[in-house]
């Protein structure tokens, strides 16, 4: 597959720390489309140093919205869709070079690698972190959803691809446990209410579920971090629901 005839996708917000190392990974790409929501930072001012990258901007409107967006202004239909804080592996841009363009029903995925203030996340379930990330619009594209989105599967065929991508996916602590509460009201609405008890239990069984089954507790205070956040994430979401409706 020619690079050229792939444009890769990128939200940003405030993405200065990593959107210089994010866009020099794609720097081979023919076409690099940033959908900038509200960056008061210098996100935009070192991405327009790229000669690949074009710039547009939007309201936040959800990340499947804006990710259909973003892939709307590319000018070919090969997506490749990357978060501003990861890095593309070598090996996979050369796994990338090897598919047949012409197989438009084509979904290929990898795996993350996730850091945790600069340490890789071996357990916990984040070091097997599977993602679809490139596609044809044509036949497919991301569902519609507030947050946790993904790409519309049905009826396609989905190749692993060798290589991975690096995600700096937290540096500060604090804004780890903001970002759970903030992505816990974003799901609230496409929730049933549930009972306390009910919420309770799922909140210990998803902590226990990181920490115990998923090995969380091998990645030191790494793993009882993202247990407790599986915790938040659980109950935040399911008492904000409950707390609406009543």
């Amino acid at each position: 597959m020619n690079l050229n005839k792939i444009s890769v996708t990128v939200l940003t917000k405030n993405s200065e720390k990593y959107i210089k190392e994010c866009l020099e990974s794609v720097n081979e790409f023919g076409e690099v489309i940033i959908l900038d929501n509200g960056s008061s930072d210098n996100t935009l001012e070192i991405a327009e140093k790229f000669e690949n990258v074009k710039i547009f901007k939007n309201e936040f409107i959800g990340f499947g919205p804006l990710k259909n967006l973003a892939c709307s202004f590319a000018i070919n239909d090969w997506i490749f869709n990357l978060d501003s804080d990861e890095t593309i592996d070598l090996s996979l841009i050369e796994s990338i070079k090897k598919l047949d363009e012409k197989n438009i029903n084509l979904v290929g995925f990898f795996y993350r690698k996730n850091y945790l203030k600069g340490k890789a996340v071996k357990f916990s379930g984040w070091n097997k972190d599977k993602v679809f990330r490139l596609y044809n619009r044509k036949k497919t594209g991301f569902k519609n959803v507030m947050v946790h989105e993904s790409i519309k599967l049905n009826n396609m065929e989905v190749k692993k691809l060798n290589g991975f991508i690096k995600h700096y996916a937290v540096d500060e602590v604090t804004d780890f446990l903001k970002k759970i509460k903030r992505y816990s009201v974003l799901e609230r609405d496409g929730l049933k209410k549930l009972s306390i008890f009910s919420i309770v239990f799922r909140s210990y069984f998803a902590f226990f579920k990181t920490y115990i089954l998923k090995l969380g507790f091998l990645d030191g205070w790494r793993g009882i971090l993202i247990a407790v956040s599986d915790f938040n994430g659980v109950f935040y979401k399911y008492i904000v629901k409950y707390a609406k409706s009543e």
